[in-house]
C-alpha cells in the first residue's frame, strides 16, 4: 500500500478573482464618468478687422513672354509693362501697403524658365509675398 500524496500541483490559473476585480472597476468607472466635467476651451476673441484683405497684384506672363500687370483693387484691366516698370509699380504699391501680395500668372505655354526669371527679378529687388497663381481644374 502506497500512500498517495494528496497535494498535487495544478497547472491552471484561477481567473475568478480577476473577473471580480474587473467588474468592480467597471462599476466604479460607470459611476464616476458622468460626474467628471469635460474640459472646456476658452478661445481668445477678436473683433472684426476694419481692414479688408488686399487683392493681390497679378504679374501676367503672356505666351510671347511679354509682361502685364493687373491691380485687382483698382481695375481688372491688364497694363503691359517692362521689367523696370513692373518693379517700380510693385515697389510703389508695397511702400503704401507692406502686406501687399504679388502673384505670378503665366500662360501654360510659357517656359518654366521665364517664370523663374521673373521670380528671381522680384527677389533681387526685395519684393516680399510672392506666390504663383494656378487655375483650378
Amino acid at each position: 500500500m502506497t500512500r498517495r500524496n494528496k497535494r498535487q500541483l495544478k497547472n491552471e490559473i484561477n481567473v475568478v478573482p480577476y473577473i471580480d476585480v474587473m467588474l468592480v472597476l467597471l462599476i466604479i468607472f460607470m459611476i464616476t464618468a458622468p460626474m467628471i466635467n469635460p474640459g472646456q476651451i476658452e478661445l481668445p476673441q477678436i473683433g472684426k478687422s476694419s481692414v479688408s484683405p488686399t487683392a493681390p497684384l497679378e504679374v501676367i506672363i503672356n505666351a510671347d513672354s511679354s509682361l502685364a500687370l493687373r491691380d485687382r483693387e483698382k481695375t481688372d484691366v491688364e497694363k503691359h509693362v517692362t521689367h523696370q516698370q513692373l518693379i517700380d509699380a510693385i515697389k510703389l504699391k508695397q511702400s503704401k501697403n507692406f502686406e501687399q501680395p504679388v502673384v505670378i500668372a503665366a500662360d501654360k505655354s510659357v517656359r518654366y524658365e521665364e517664370v523663374i526669371n521673373i521670380m528671381d527679378l522680384l527677389q533681387r529687388h526685395q519684393i516680399q509675398k510672392v506666390g504663383l497663381l494656378a487655375q483650378p481644374k
